[in-house]
């Protein structure tokens, strides 16, 4: 092959790479965009998530429109993201998000035939590491509860002193706490670099501050840190 006609394929090759990695990142920012669509409807719910739980929140994980699927006997999965407040002691306002997977479980009878969006909770240090470190399944490396309501619900609940995540669901316009245990909640590393251009982990985005927020992620993020401004669990 001759030096032109092999550059020329390169450059082709090169450019196709590139449209391809810009439409991957699109497809996340597009994601990002709908879970900032889900927070803000949720939390303008009258009887929504308690502020005094969302204060004492390390981090939040937010699964727009996720739907039941058959794989074998049948299953379900949701793409989302996590998003947690930076600083060593979850101390800083909310960071960038590490994209992540819900699967599996009780997932699918909460949904039935109809898309949900779905918003966890990660009320403690140790709940944060567990789903970090590995693949999560819910009640069994990370205890789970089904999220209180009211805006005047008292921290101090039964869900909030043992369960290290608290759950919730919004589906066709009804907003409940909701058990997910059996689930397994993991990083989703295709989702994460197709994000951020480069192979990246969840602890490096959302612990170490290896990354900046990007575009697509800022409304969501702004919304998180005009509803709850200041960790209140300390």
């Amino acid at each position: 092959m001759k030096w032109p006609v092999a550059l020329a394929v390169c450059g082709l090759f090169s450019a196709c790479l590139a449209s391809r990695a810009a439409a991957d990142k699109k497809d996340q920012e597009e994601r990002l965009d709908r879970a900032a669509d889900a927070v803000k409807e949720i939390l303008a719910l009258p009887e929504g998530i308690p502020t005094d739980l969302l204060d004492k929140a390390e981090c939040v994980c937010v699964f727009p429109s996720v739907k039941k699927f058959a794989l074998g006997v049948g299953g379900s999965y949701g793409k989302g993201a996590m998003f947690c407040r930076t600083g060593v002691e979850f101390d800083g306002p909310w960071g960038a998000p590490a994209m992540m997977r819900l699967e599996g479980g009780s997932i699918g009878f909460q949904i039935g035939g109809s898309a949900t969006d779905f918003f966890l909770l990660l009320m403690n240090p140790k709940g944060v590491k567990s789903v970090l470190s590995s693949r999560v399944k819910l009640g069994a490396d990370a205890s789970v509860a089904a999220g209180p309501l009211g805006r005047t619900a008292a921290a101090e609940t039964d869900a909030m002193l043992n369960a290290e995540i608290l759950s919730y669901s919004r589906a066709k316009g009804l907003f409940a706490g909701v058990s997910l245990e059996g689930s397994t909640l993991r990083e989703d590393h295709g989702d994460n670099r197709d994000l951020y251009g480069r192979e990246i982990g969840a602890q490096e985005i959302v612990r170490d501050g290896k990354v900046e927020v990007p575009d697509g992620a800022r409304r969501l993020v702004t919304l998180l840190q005009k509803a709850s401004p200041e960790n209140r669990s300390k």
